[in-house]
């Protein structure tokens, strides 16, 4: 695996470069095809190469998206202090995305965010203010132009995963806070406003976060 990587990353393997046939491979790295079998079983798992059916062993397009997709696997299922600290983490990456944001955001791309904000305001389904609060939150951490930080990102903020923690939550009443956290964070963007943006951001994600900690099992 180590060896394929580095073909890679010194550019002697492409992205989207079929890779030499299993055998001439095997031969040319001094490791045996067992091993080279397994060692692309793995790679393709991780997103790294693709089987195309017929035609070969391909070096993927190495996106972020396709690379961390297993992060999102692990959002997924963590549970008690590692859910915790994915929150913490989101906390983190999404007020920087969210500061960022402010500063590049396209006017389209504010319409997009305005009309998730106006759907979840006209609603009490928990359900569609959920998907409007993932459109909301995605279309911000696009706009700050960072894909490798977006991959992560989605991942933290998966259905599965903001489903668990909202769950418990809204049992509180929590959707008019997350109406007004969501408003202060459009404010923000609207004022090109990176530092409220960030604060703001931090603010949503943060309550989240407290209610989670204060609720976790000793």
């Amino acid at each position: 695996m180590e060896r394929i990587k580095t073909m890679i990353r010194e550019g002697s393997l492409e992205p989207g470069q079929r890779l030499p046939a299993e055998r001439d491979l095997a031969a040319r790295l001094g490791i045996s095809r067992s091993s080279m079998r397994e060692a692309i079983r793995a790679l393709t798992i991780l997103g790294v190469l693709e089987a195309r059916h017929g035609s070969g062993i391909y070096v993927t397009r190495l996106e972020a998206g396709d690379l961390l997709e297993t992060f999102g696997v692990v959002a997924d299922l963590s549970r008690g202090p590692r859910l915790v600290e994915l929150l913490e983490l989101r906390r983190i990456l999404e007020s920087t995305a969210t500061s960022m944001a402010a500063a590049r955001i396209t006017p389209d791309r504010l319409a997009e965010v305005e009309k998730h904000l106006t759907a979840m305001n006209a609603t009490d389904d928990p359900e569609q203010i959920l998907a409007h609060d993932l459109a909301f939150h995605r279309a911000i951490v696009a706009s700050a132009g960072n894909e490798t930080m977006t991959a992560v990102l989605d991942g933290l903020s998966s259905r599965t995963f903001r489903a668990r923690v909202r769950r418990g939550d809204q049992e509180e009443g929590a959707f008019e806070r997350t109406r007004r956290e969501h408003a202060a964070i459009h404010r923000a963007l609207v004022a090109r406003d990176p530092e409220a943006a960030r604060a703001a951001a931090a603010a949503h994600v943060g309550e989240v976060e407290r209610w989670l900690r204060s609720r976790r099992e000793p």
